[in-house]
C-alpha cells in the first residue's frame, strides 16, 4: 500500500501535549520544516509503492525527516532513535502533531526505507535542499551556473587488508560455516592458524621477511586444505540454501587464496564487502584508501548561506577522473534545472570526455589557453571544494561508510550531501533569526520614550 501521510489537524488532546505549544516556533528546525515542500517528496517517494492490500508503510515525512536529521547531525540509526524520543524538535520536524513518549517505528525501518528508495529517488532530497536554499535566499539561482567538480574516496567500514589477515579470516569463516551446516572437517586449524598469524605479524614488524613468508605460506596451506575438505563433503550434506551460501563463500575464499600482488583485475580486500576497491589519490599520509570513488560538485561562488553541494555520485570501478564528466554533467543539469556555464576542475581531469557542447566550458588547473583575467580569478577558487569534502567526511558520515554493497555506497554519498546542505540551511536560518532580533532590539532602543 501507499503510505498514509499525516496532516496537521489542529485538534487538541487532554492527555497529550501539542508540539507547537511546547516548542519555540522560531527555532531553525521549525522554520526549516515549514519551508520544505513535503508534498514534492511524498510524490517522489510515493511512486515506489503500489495500491495493493497490505500493511501501509510509514509516512514519507517521517522517514525523509529521519534521513535528513541522521546525516545533518552525524548520528547512527540507534542514536537517532534515542534522540527522536527525547527531542520535541525532531518529532515536529518529522511531522508529529503531539509529543510521542515511545518510538513509533523500528530501527530496521530506516534500513529498509533506504534500500527501497535507492540512489535515484534519494536525489529528490538533494534537489529539495537546493530549492529551500533558493527560497530562503541562501543562494541565488545564478550561483548554480558555475560549479567546481572534484573526486574523493568514500572509505568502507573495513580493516586495513593484509594477505595474512585475509587468509586467516577466510579460514575462520569457512570453519564457522561448516559447523552451521553440520559438515565435519578433518581439522579446523584454529590454534595453529592463530599462532601463524601472530608470528607473521611479529616477523613482518621486525623486518624478518623470510620468516614472515614462511608463516604466510602456512596460512595459505591451511586455507587450501579447508577449501578442499569442504568441497569434497559439500554435495548432498546441506540444503539448497546452505549450498548456495557455501558456494558463494567458497568462491570468495578461492579468490583470496589465488590472488597475487601484481595481478591484473579486481581483488578482494574484504570478505564481507567484496565490492571494496583500492584507490590511491597521492596523499602522503594515506597512500591507499579502500572504498569507492565519489564525484562531488559544489557551487563556485560563496553564497550568503555558504557553499552548497549540487551533485554527488558514487563511481564504482575506480574510473579516471576525466572520464566521469560525461556522466556527471547531464545529471547535474537535470538536478539543478539549469544550464552549466563553466566547470572548474583540477589537473586530474586532463583529457576529459565532457559532452561536445561542454568541451570548452571545462577549465583545468594550470591551463594556459582560453584564459581571461576573470577565469583566472575563478580558477583560484577551485580549491574551495576541498573543505567541503572535509566537512562531508568529518561531520556527515562520508568518512566511513557503514551501509552494505554498492547500493549502500551510492546511498551514503547522496545522504551525506543532503545532510551537509540542510546543516548549512539550519545555520542560515539561525543567522536570519539573529539579524531579525538584532534589528528589533535596535528599533526599540532608538524609539523615543
Amino acid at each position: 500500500m501507499r503510505p498514509k501521510e499525516r496532516r496537521d489537524t489542529g485538534q487538541t488532546d487532554l492527555l497529550r501535549s501539542r508540539l507547537d505549544a511546547i516548542i519555540d516556533l522560531g527555532h531553525p528546525l521549525v522554520k526549516l520544516a515549514r519551508t520544505i515542500d513535503w508534498t514534492f517528496l511524498e510524490q517522489q517517494f510515493g511512486a515506489v509503492y503500489e495500491d495493493k492490500p497490505g500493511r501501509p508503510p510509514l509516512p514519507t515525512r517521517l522517514m525523509a525527516g529521519l534521513a535528513i536529521l541522521k546525516h545533518s547531525y552525524d548520528l547512527s540509526d540507534e542514536v537517532l532513535c534515542e534522540r527522536w524520543v527525547e527531542n520535541p524538535y525532531y518529532q515536529f520536524f518529522c511531522g508529529e502533531e503531539f509529543f510521542q513518549h515511545r518510538l513509533m517505528f523500528d530501527r530496521s525501518s530506516l534500513t529498509r526505507w533506504r534500500q527501497r528508495m535507492g540512489e535515484e529517488r534519494l536525489q529528490a532530497l538533494l534537489q529539495e535542499s537546493l530549492s529551500v536554499a533558493s527560497k530562503t535566499n541562501a543562494i541565488k539561482p545564478a550561483d548554480l551556473n558555475r560549479i567546481i567538480v572534484d573526486t574523493t574516496v568514500q572509505p568502507k567500514n573495513v580493516m586495513f587488508p593484509t594477505d595474512a589477515r585475509l587468509l586467516n579470516r577466510a579460514r575462520e569463516i569457512l570453519v564457522r560455516l561448516a559447523k552451521r551446516y553440520a559438515i565435519k572437517l578433518r581439522q579446523s586449524y584454529a590454534r595453529v592458524g592463530k599462532f601463524a598469524l601472530i608470528k607473521h605479524q611479529r616477523y613482518a614488524h621486525a623486518k624478518q621477511f623470510k620468516r614472515a613468508n614462511r608463516a604466510l605460506k602456512k596460512l595459505r596451506t591451511y586455507l587450501g586444505r579447508i577449501i578442499r575438505d569442504i568441497t569434497r563433503k559439500l554435495g548432498g550434506n546441506v540444503d539448497l540454501v546452505g549450498e548456495i551460501v557455501s558456494e558463494r563463500v567458497l568462491a570468495r575464499a578461492r579468490r583470496v587464496l589465488e590472488q597475487k600482488q601484481h595481478q591484473r583485475g579486481p581483488k578482494i580486500y574484504s570478505l564481507h564487502a567484496p565490492e571494496v576497491e583500492c584507490i590511491g589519490k597521492g596523499k602522503a599520509h594515506r597512500p591507499y584508501e579502500f572504498g569507492v570513488k565519489v564525484s562531488v560538485a559544489t557551487t563556485l561562488a560563496h553564497a550568503k548561506g555558504g557553499q552548497f553541494v549540487t551533485h554527488v555520485k558514487a563511481l564504482p570501478g575506480n574510473p579516471y577522473d576525466g572520464h566521469t564528466l560525461a556522466t556527471v554533467i547531464p545529471e547535474i543539469e537535470a538536478l539543478i534545472g539549469n544550464t552549466i556555464e563553466r566547470i572548474l576542475v583540477d589537473k586530474g581531469y586532463r583529457g576529459h570526455n565532457a559532452p561536445p557542447d561542454y568541451r570548452f566550458r571545462v577549465f583545468t588547473s594550470g591551463q594556459k589557453r582560453r584564459m581571461t583575467p576573470k577565469i583566472k580569478r575563478e580558477l583560484r577558487r577551485r580549491s574551495a571544494v576541498e573543505p567541503v569534502i572535509g566537512h562531508l567526511k568529518s561531520e556527515h558520515r562520508m568518512g566511513r561508510n557503514y551501509l552494505w554493497h554498492r547500493e549502500g555506497d551510492a546511498t551514503n554519498a547522496i545522504l551525506a550531501a543532503v545532510g551537509y546542505n540542510f546543516r548549512r540551511l539550519i545555520r542560515w536560518l539561525k543567522l536570519l533569526l539573529r539579524q531579525i532580533l538584532a534589528r528589533l532590539t535596535l528599533g526599540l532602543q532608538l524609539a523615543p520614550a
